[in-house]
């Protein structure tokens, strides 16, 4: 499995080997032990969620408070979604910085991206489905949203699909306003928690 470091800090794509015959194709899409050696710790899974798009359906931009914030492993079961992470972290050296990677039933890559960042999903076919294994279960009193189509955002989105949001998403704060009124998650304190989940002192490694 190929293991690729994003442009945002504490994101990680992972590209598995596939195994084609007559019959069809193999592969392992997640690897326990190869994510651990890229981030340091393990994905402990308390949730699996699993959604299905519509082409131009736009999801997120999505994150949780941290601690323990919602680490997640992103797939792509069918058809082929624009899946984007954003750092989002308060204090961070790459602040607003984001990265996108195309996931798809074809290269079937998968992301994952560390508790604090943001999170967001373009549908680029019809009936895209996407696995997303999740290290805390939904909680609504600690999930928030940014508007994916901020300009100061500015997310590398094809300009060919017109996006579809959810009345939630169209209603979510811009990043300005959500870094003024103390929504965004605090780089040192994802730090703190990333250094216990490895269980060491503290060490800045951008995640």
């Amino acid at each position: 499995m190929q293991v690729d470091e994003l442009k945002v800090p504490g994101a990680w794509s992972f590209t598995p080997r596939q195994f084609p015959d007559p019959r069809g194709v193999f592969l392992e899409w997640f690897k326990a032990g190869v994510l651990e050696e890229a981030v340091g710790h393990p994905l402990t899974v308390k949730q699996a969620n699993h959604s299905v798009s519509s082409r131009g359906t736009l999801r997120g931009v999505h994150f949780a408070d941290v601690p323990p914030g919602q680490a997640k492993y992103v797939y792509c079961t069918r058809g082929a979604v624009l899946d984007v992470i954003v750092d989002i972290r308060a204090g961070s050296p790459t602040f607003g910085v984001s990265d996108a990677v195309r996931l798809d039933d074809q290269d079937r890559r998968g992301v994952y991206l560390s508790a604090g960042l943001g999170h967001a999903f373009l549908a680029l076919t019809d009936d895209a489905n996407v696995t997303y294994l999740c290290s805390e279960p939904y909680a609504p009193g600690r999930e928030h949203g940014v508007h994916p189509l901020d300009p100061a955002l500015d997310l590398p989105l094809p300009r060919d699909v017109e996006s579809l949001l959810s009345e939630k998403d169209a209603a979510a704060p811009t990043l300005a306003e959500a870094q003024e009124s103390g929504l965004l998650p605090d780089y040192a304190q994802c730090q703190a928690f990333y250094a216990s989940l490895r269980g060491g002192p503290k060490r800045d490694t951008g995640q």
